[in-house]
């Protein structure tokens, strides 16, 4: 049996892991699955760095533009979505890449999630509901009553697990933290993670240079045409919410692109943190000099 590897090109945003990704695929002659919980959405295209119709016509990219934005894809859907894209590529190609800074859809493909009992949809509104109406603290303190174990085990500072876990607990009368058996599934071909990085002040340029780009490529009039959508799950993500923020009159517009780059900044952090965890990256500077070639060499 051949030997298949894939390649997962993961770290915090503005590190340039979309054209590493692309420039291994082709060298690779291979493909290019994205692991980015937003660019999966068609209509959200600027704010949310996705490739341009150029780097899409350069290799091909599974899981871009292939869903309307009112749809929610959760992190087990997704592991079974890309393993579809990858058993696809592999029939033809022994290389793959994965590129994108979701750590959650990162650890699903490579070590697959644990089976869970289904939640309740008209809980998991309410809590949204409720989430929207009265804030983190609401949240943290519901957790805390309801689901002491996930308050003192779990993300108590990443509200996307906070609700999934207060949702379960509500549904299901356990705590979540009880279904996670830390069993890593078994993969038909090999991972090998690479970690982008740059030191903070670079990074944090980047980032503020790229938010000012996305506003010179029309990143306001992306979020007006969504404005209608505004409520939904997948549009209350950095770059839309704060623009919806300007367009209901909370903020200048000036104050709502530098919460834009706050947000962006805390975000990279918090990928950061996460990515650092994973003793598997090999991690490299952003801008090292042949990068693509270290990163071949890897066994």
């Amino acid at each position: 049996m051949r030997k298949r590897i894939l390649y997962v090109i993961c770290g915090p945003t503005a590190t340039g892991k979309t054209a590493l990704a692309i420039q291994l695929a082709q060298r690779l002659s291979t493909s290019v699955v994205s692991a980015d919980s937003r660019q999966c959405y068609k209509e959200m295209s600027i704010g949310t760095a996705k490739p341009d119709d150029k780097e899409l016509k350069q290799v091909r990219h599974y899981f871009i533009d292939e869903f309307a934005p009112t749809t929610n894809i959760t992190a087990a859907e997704y592991e079974k979505l890309a393993l579809g894209y990858l058993d696809a590529i592999f029939r033809t190609q022994d290389f793959a890449i994965v590129c994108g800074g979701t750590g959650l859809y990162i650890k699903a493909l490579c070590e697959g999630l644990d089976d869970m009992p289904e939640v309740d949809a008209k809980i998991n509104e309410e809590v949204i509901k409720a989430y929207e109406e009265n804030g983190l603290n609401w949240l943290s303190n519901a957790l805390k009553t309801e689901d002491p174990q996930f308050a003192e085990k779990g993300e108590m500072q990443n509200p996307a697990r906070m609700l999934r876990a207060l949702v379960f607990v509500r549904s299901n009368n356990e705590s979540i933290i009880n279904f996670h058996s830390g069993t890593k599934k078994q993969r038909n071909f090999s991972i090998i993670k690479i970690g982008l990085d740059l030191p903070r002040a670079m990074l944090y340029n980047r980032i503020n240079t790229r938010v000012d780009k996305m506003m010179e490529n029309g990143l306001l009039d992306e979020v007006k045409k969504l404005k209608h959508l505004q409520g939904i799950k997948n549009l209350q993500t950095v770059g839309y919410s704060e623009l919806f923020d300007f367009l209901d009159g909370k903020c200048s517009l000036d104050e709502a692109v530098n919460k834009i780059k706050q947000n962006t900044r805390n975000y990279a952090k918090r990928q950061l943190t996460w990515f650092r965890k994973d003793p598997d990256i090999h991690w490299f500077a952003a801008d090292e000099d042949k990068l693509a070639e270290k990163i071949l060499a890897i066994k």
